[in-house]
């Protein structure tokens, strides 16, 4: 029917049966806004911690999840640069949180918020990369200024996030160390480059300083608050780590002491950024190293079309096979 288009809406927490696909109003586009036909998305924690109403005030029911997609433009405002059929990506800002996401046909999103480019790749590489590339990058850029030569450790590595740092992080010249808690997941890591992998027993900064005696540069901390001091252990003087994410939900910390908790010398930083955090050449940088085979992407499982979502949630939750859950739309 015309003016409407087929969207998943939360409209009251709950388990998977909350995921309802149903006809709704095709979405306008106003001031500095531009409307995107969705041609993939990832599926992610956020989006099922929205779907259990366990996400922060500023999340609202009823609402269309997805903080990601990639796409064409659909319609866009003038003097945007942006013209229909141009593929483009975006992330966060909001995205399925504030405003209406990706779990659509179509979505609208601030023009800021939209990154240009062109690509070959199929749209289920394409609808991996927006939230895991710029997460990754802006830990390693803006969070650890990473620089070529140096040691990297990733703790929480068969995350999204954690693949993509580490393929990134050898693409641009360093030597990393990354976790898993599960054994049999090494094969993994070293499939993306890296070079040490560690088995994580919640205590790791012994093994990292026996492969490093004076410790890594730099350190990126994925797991939560809980592991925290034992990662800060784990990093030189001088060094920097980077707490970005939490997979156990640990944001905080207790009777936190900044002299007890940071050894000396030790520098802590934290990332949490937006599309406006990944430039267009580092996109495409990545898109062309994907292309020639130089960098992985980590794509556990594709599935087709909106009503797949629950699927993809139930899997993500289980996390049977790490990597990125991906659903593409006709």
């Amino acid at each position: 029917m015309a003016g409407t288009m087929r969207a998943i809406v939360v409209a009251e927490p709950g388990g998977i049966e909350k995921l309802v696909v149903k006809d709704v109003p095709l979405p306008k586009v106003r001031p500095g806004w531009v409307r995107i036909r969705v041609k993939a998305f990832g599926v992610n924690e956020s989006e099922v911690t929205t779907r259990k109403g366990l996400s922060s005030p500023d999340v609202t029911l009823p609402r269309v999840p997805g903080i990601e997609c990639v796409g064409v433009v659909d319609e866009a405002p003038a003097g945007s640069g942006l013209r229909p059929g141009l593929q483009v990506a975006t992330m966060m800002g909001g995205m399925g949180r504030s405003f209406d996401g990706a779990y659509a046909q179509y979505t609208v999103v601030p023009v800021g918020q939209v990154i240009p480019f062109e690509s070959d790749l199929p749209w289920e590489i394409l609808g991996a990369l927006p939230e895991m590339t710029q997460t990754a990058y802006g830990s390693l850029s803006t969070g650890l200024d990473l620089r070529p030569g140096q040691t990297l450790l990733i703790r929480g590595g068969t995350s999204t996030v954690g693949l993509t740092a580490a393929a990134m992080a050898k693409d641009l010249g360093a030597t990393v160390l990354s976790t898993t808690r599960r054994p049999e997941r090494r094969e993994t890591l070293r499939d993306v480059g890296v070079d040490h992998p560690i088995v994580d027993d919640g205590e790791i900064a012994r093994t990292v300083r026996e492969i490093f005696p004076d410790g890594v540069d730099a350190a990126l901390e994925l797991v939560g608050s809980q592991a925290l001091h034992d990662t800060l252990r784990s990093v030189r003087v001088h060094g920097t780590v980077c707490f970005t994410g939490a997979l156990s939900d640990a944001w905080t910390i207790r009777d936190f002491s900044p002299l007890g908790h940071i050894p000396n010398g030790v520098r802590l930083t934290a990332y949490g950024g937006a599309a406006s955090d990944l430039p267009a050449d580092v996109f495409d940088h990545q898109l062309r190293a994907i292309a020639e085979g130089c960098l992985k992407v980590s794509v556990a499982k594709v599935y087709q079309g909106l009503e797949s979502v629950g699927e993809a949630q139930t899997d993500l939750e289980a996390g049977v096979t790490p990597g990125k859950y991906v659903v593409v739309l006709g």
